[in-house]
């Protein structure tokens, strides 16, 4: 579908059959006319079926929806190189052809006709030229084809390809573009498929990486799955999953084993070992990890940091800011200077509703604290370590919550029996 729009088309048709309400309900935000194949009764029979919303002056070009990573420029070239009244196809030569249909040419080396893989004679079989699917017509002769079409084959279906030898019969020419690489052309009909196009597809994305200048430890064990906008001197290092649209300042650096989604990485922020990153926005010079867990909605200030095993869900974490060790931070306003001891708790859930903490600029919230939500920290206060915190802690002033101590002089350990 990205592919689609890249070409600038004047009107996009879906057909689905199988699975058609899932498909639609996946893809729904996308802009395209949707048309059900009530019955799959071959490529021709689904093409067809998107022909009754074409008009009859439109150049048709026809894409795979299991054949994903022909590249714009292969289309752009097809359709450039087919005069508007011909009709052009896409083909690749393969080694080992089994089971594709085989361009057939004829003396003069112009198309013939395409046949089946089980329709091929034993001297057609040789040929390696094959039929990648991809077409391009002018939409009135090719309604008048597909109407001509027939099922009696091995398949029992109305195919698309016998258009070809329907066009030759009418004296239109038929030109055939050669794709620039097997791998473009490569369709998907079992998961062996679908795992070597997925192979594919990372390799384009590391490869654009690369040229953008971003370091990749090792191009082969870094996995994008979206779009990634990259500043300079970016450096990835292995097992790094980079999902959805991502934005990397300059110098960011990414540690091994991370994974990061739909984020903004401000310059000079470093993502340590093994941290998960999502729906997050960082501001330069942050810090992040080893084996921290940013949840959506958290977005840090210059230079703060969130430290090991550190969790942040809806929050905002003011410059220059530390939680630096085993704490959970949700629904939280954090000023500046503020430092977050290890394991202090946001109490921000009662079982039905979240509420927010606030903590004003370079308060010091000490170890074990837990801020039952809703709270307030002032500017410049401290909370002392064990505190469980349910009221506003004055700005300046040291609160803390301390249980007497109790000694129990009489008292022995228990002994195994």
């Amino acid at each position: 579908m990205a592919t689609a729009q890249t070409l600038g088309a004047a009107e996009i048709h879906v057909v689905c059959g199988f699975g058609a309400d899932q498909i639609r309900t996946a893809l729904g935000y996308l802009q395209v006319n949707w048309i059900e194949q009530p019955r799959q009764l071959g490529t021709g029979d689904a093409v067809a079926a998107a022909m009754t919303a074409v008009p009859d002056d439109a150049r048709v070009l026809v894409l795979y929806g299991d054949v994903p990573l022909v590249r714009p420029q292969t289309l752009s070239r097809l359709v450039s190189a087919s005069a508007p009244d011909s009709l052009g196809l896409l083909s690749v030569d393969l080694e080992e052809p089994a089971g594709y249909g085989r361009i057939v040419r004829d003396a003069y080396g112009q198309v013939a006709t395409i046949i089946e893989d089980k329709d091929l004679s034993v001297e057609q079989r040789g040929i390696r030229e094959v039929n990648t699917g991809v077409i391009t017509a002018p939409a009135q002769p090719l309604r008048r084809w597909l109407a001509g079409l027939s099922d009696d084959n091995a398949q029992g279906e109305y195919l698309l390809t016998d258009c070809i030898a329907m066009a030759v019969a009418d004296g239109t020419p038929v030109v055939a573009d050669h794709a620039a690489s097997v791998a473009e052309t490569q369709g998907i009909n079992d998961r062996r498929d679908l795992a070597r196009a997925e192979r594919t597809y990372q390799q384009r994305k590391t490869e654009q990486l690369l040229q953008s200048g971003v370091t990749l430890r090792d191009p082969d064990r870094v996995q994008v799955r979206g779009d990634v906008t990259v500043g300079r001197d970016v450096l990835i290092d292995v097992d790094v999953v980079l999902e959805g649209d991502i934005t990397l300042g300059d110098g960011v650096h990414i540690e091994p084993g991370c994974i990061i989604r739909h984020a903004v990485l401000g310059a000079g922020s470093r993502v340590m070992a093994h941290s998960v990153l999502e729906n997050a926005r960082l501001a330069a010079d942050c810090q992040v990890g080893p084996f921290a867990r940013v949840r959506p909605g958290t977005e840090l200030g210059h230079r703060a940091t969130i430290g090991n095993f550190v969790e942040t869900k809806n929050a905002t974490i003011g410059a220059s800011s530390k939680i630096n060790h085993l704490s959970y931070v949700g629904d939280a306003r954090i000023g500046k200077g503020v430092n977050v001891g290890a394991g202090v708790i946001t109490c921000n859930y009662d079982g039905a509703n979240k509420h927010v903490t606030t903590i004003g600029d370079d308060a010091f919230i000490g170890s074990d604290t837990q801020l039952v939500a809703p709270v307030e920290v002032g500017a410049g206060a401290t909370i002392g370590a064990g505190t469980t915190l349910t009221k506003t802690a004055p700005p300046n002033k040291l609160s803390l919550s301390r249980a007497e101590l109790v000694v129990v002089d009489n008292w022995h350990r228990p002994s195994k029996t």
